[in-house]
């Protein structure tokens, strides 16, 4: 029995997942609420200045912290370059991060404007989680 044309059609079906994922934290960036519900419990992530974070409430607290500081003026743009599937339910998506300063202080001494950023995802029934988060500034 040929299954290369359902195998096919369920990568296809999780990639498009995938990069809704991805659009919905783009557009989640400055909800507390919701962005730490796009990831898994047990969250690693490590952010653009180095910090880890381990846990999902850990990370929505740094986000709250974040949202009531300056830090709430800076937008990111994701893009997504590649999706590669380490087993079914697990993908490792490679993008890259554009950050848009928008506070009035910002000058040329803040951080490079573009990293890259991979997430580690995994399933979690039909949507997907993000389970590790690293983004590295391009110098």
């Amino acid at each position: 029995m040929d299954t290369s044309n359902s195998t096919h059609s369920t990568r296809d079906v999780d990639e498009k997942r995938i990069r809704e994922l991805v659009a919905r934290t783009e557009k989640a960036q400055i909800d507390p609420d919701v962005l730490p519900a796009l990831h898994t419990s047990g969250l690693v992530l490590i952010n653009f200045g180095g910090r880890r974070l381990f846990g999902r409430e850990t990370f929505a607290s740094a986000m709250a912290a974040a949202l009531s500081s300056p830090l709430k003026d800076i937008r990111t743009a994701l893009e997504v370059n590649d999706i590669r599937f380490a087993t079914p339910d697990v993908a490792i998506v490679s993008l890259t991060k554009t950050i848009h300063d928008e506070r009035s202080e910002a000058d040329a001494s803040e951080p490079p404007l573009t990293g890259v950023l991979t997430y580690v995802m995994t399933r979690a029934g039909d949507d997907w989680r993000i389970a590790l988060s690293q983004t590295t500034p391009i110098v």
